[in-house]
């Protein structure tokens, strides 16, 4: 499949995504929602990868919104479609089963904060800029952003961000748990391909499944969720990476897991 307005790569089980209009500081419009859809599809589908790299080109922008041109024409009915739209791409990424890594390099704001909320892990650059800034613009986030950043960095931090639009720089994200860390400028991917080599490493069964447990923290209570993940421990225990992982570790040798 050929993208436009992305670049799809994958080696060594990494598979990475670029968000590639860098003149338009990687804005998400319609086209780049929909190809951002396909290539997730893709990764989704595909053996070749087991953790994904999602980033912007570029060094000044990861995505530093929605396409306003495109955002400007809707009215109340278009807009709620827009947002579905949206949803629809962002949630996709969100229940992805392979682990998805944000490498934010500089803006992401609005739909690019989404963007990266939607993702499983957040590495910033220290240039990197998060805001919610659609009150500016007289309309409200719609692609995620006051549900999932209220549950990231707690209501009144999420309250602060999106009713002022005002933007955070990396080191206070990381301080309200927006990103898991902060490296310097020019060294985000080089974190992220670390780190993704570091989960492919590991038993890819139990990744999956650990993914798998910790999507339904938002939606469920204590109870069920400790019943969750006690099924998802018992489906661990039936596979060969989990009796090649504890004869390894048996052994004093390091493991060597197949995958299944």
């Amino acid at each position: 499949m050929e993208f436009t307005n992305i670049q799809l790569e994958t080696a060594d089980r990494i598979a990475v995504i670029t968000l590639n209009r860098p003149d338009k500081l990687n804005a998400l419009n319609h086209d780049t929602l929909t190809e951002l859809r396909d290539a997730f599809q893709q990764v989704e589908n595909s053996g070749d990868a087991d953790v994904v790299i999602l980033t912007g080109a570029g060094e000044k922008a990861f995505v530093a919104g929605t396409d306003i041109k495109e955002l400007a024409g809707q009215d109340a009915v278009s807009g709620q479609r827009f947002a579905l739209f949206g949803q629809e791409v962002f949630n996709a990424i969100e229940q992805c089963t392979k682990p998805v890594i944000a490498a934010v390099n500089g803006f992401a704001l609005g739909g690019g904060c989404e963007l990266a909320l939607s993702c499983h892990i957040r590495i910033a650059s220290e240039n990197a800029k998060f805001g919610q800034p659609e009150v500016s613009l007289g309309v409200i986030p719609g692609y995620g952003g006051t549900q999932r950043l209220a549950r990231v960095v707690g209501p009144g931090m999420a309250a602060e961000m999106i009713l002022t639009g005002n933007m955070i720089d990396a080191a206070e994200a990381q301080r309200v748990g927006l990103v898991n860390r902060v490296v310097p400028r020019g060294e985000v991917m080089t974190s992220a391909r670390e780190m993704a080599a570091t989960i492919v490493s590991k038993g890819q069964p139990a990744v999956r499944l650990a993914l798998q447990a910790l999507r339904c923290v938002p939606q469920m209570g204590l109870r069920e969720g400790l019943a969750t993940e006690a099924a998802l421990f018992g489906i661990a225990c039936g596979t060969e990476d989990f009796k090649e992982g504890t004869a390894a570790f048996l052994e004093k040798r390091a493991p060597s897991f197949s995958g299944v």
